[in-house]
């Protein structure tokens, strides 16, 4: 067992391939206050233009039509088909998800069963996707330089499935920031892909643009008859605020801010609604931290439930009681180029 303590110009641009302006009162500084002035918004990056920097400076998350392409979906697809039938000491630290309703079925190693599979960074066919080199030249361009060390934070592959009618394929309204004990959140960023056709029909990401320059809201469970676990959601959320569906076309990515506000739908067709994603933070500029609100540490307690299910699972020798909540992502963090030495 292991245990871990080329550019090119892209064309990017909002849902409706649009630059939209999206005013807020809110008087927190702006991101490239915040930032330090490490990041130059106004300035061509590796991969993206100024506007598109600036685009995503604004509204907390720009979108990348064929970011990556056909060939590499098809692996990941292909690679995801075998973990859900691989034997779980393969990959120890890797968790699969199932939805509530059907977490009383016989557990079996049918892949429709399986809506995530998540923590797969030590996989090496998957972990590809987190070194894609164009995911990766964004993802500098917004949360760091050319020279920036990136660490792999979180890694998901969700097979949102057809929704049974209690509507537990949607995931509510959420800050990211919410589950992640490392800061600053200006250096911490989420690339998400569509592995096919993603659209308000199969629950697409729902973002309410300018939403990450505000708070971190609390979160609770949402007052829904049927949730799933660590499904958290916020609070105090104003339904009137304007809201961005973010469809898009296999290998589009959409990269987004960890504050901003965002879910999706119920998938409502026949069909799974596939995509992978990685949380990168920039590995020379964010440190651990133990500053919590109370529902975060609700949340904490989820994930550690999550955590301890899986220990004695594999049968490990490991009290989860005497595990810090950092130490998790600890072990499970990956550089993606450089050394590891912060995260």
């Amino acid at each position: 067992m292991i245990i871990r303590v080329h550019s090119i110009r892209l064309l990017a641009i909002s849902s409706d391939d649009q630059y939209v302006r999206v005013d807020t009162e809110d008087d927190t500084p702006s991101m490239g206050e915040l930032g330090g002035g490490v990041i130059e918004w106004q300035k061509d990056g590796i991969a993206l233009t100024a506007e598109q920097k600036r685009f995503y400076e604004h509204n907390g998350y720009v979108i990348v039509r064929k970011c990556v392409p056909q060939r590499e979906i098809d692996r990941y697809l292909d690679r995801f088909h075998y973990l859900c039938n691989a034997e779980p000491s393969e990959f120890p630290f890797m968790t699969v998800m199932r939805d509530i309703t059907l977490a009383k079925a016989k557990e079996t190693k049918d892949v429709s069963k399986v809506t995530k599979i998540q923590n797969w960074q030590d996989d090496p066919v998957l972990f590809d996707y987190c070194r894609y080199p164009t995911v990766v030249d964004v993802v500098k361009d917004l949360i760091g330089t050319p020279k920036s060390n990136l660490c792999a934070m979180h890694t998901m592959l969700i097979n949102k499935p057809p929704d049974t009618g209690s509507l537990t394929s949607r995931h509510p309204l959420h800050q990211d920031l919410q589950y992640f004990p490392f800061r600053p959140a200006d250096f911490i960023t989420c690339a998400w892909t569509a592995m096919q056709t993603v659209n308000r029909a199969n629950g697409c990401l729902v973002v309410v643009p300018g939403t990450h320059k505000g708070p971190l809201h609390p979160h609770v469970y949402p007052d829904w008859k049927v949730r799933n676990q660590a499904y958290h959601g916020i609070q105090d959320f104003d339904p009137s605020m304007p809201r961005t569906y973010v469809e898009m076309e296999a290998g589009d990515t959409v990269f987004f801010h960890p504050l901003i506000i965002h879910g999706s739908g119920a998938n409502k067709t026949d069909g799974y609604r596939r995509a992978i994603s990685c949380h990168y933070a920039n590995d020379d500029l964010c440190r651990y931290h133990e500053d919590k609100t109370t529902s975060q540490e609700e949340t904490d307690k989820d994930v550690m439930k999550i955590l301890d299910a899986k220990i004695k699972k594999l049968g490990l020798d490991l009290n989860p009681d005497e595990l810090d909540y950092s130490f998790i992502w600890r072990i499970r963090s990956r550089a993606v180029n450089g050394e590891k030495c912060n995260l």
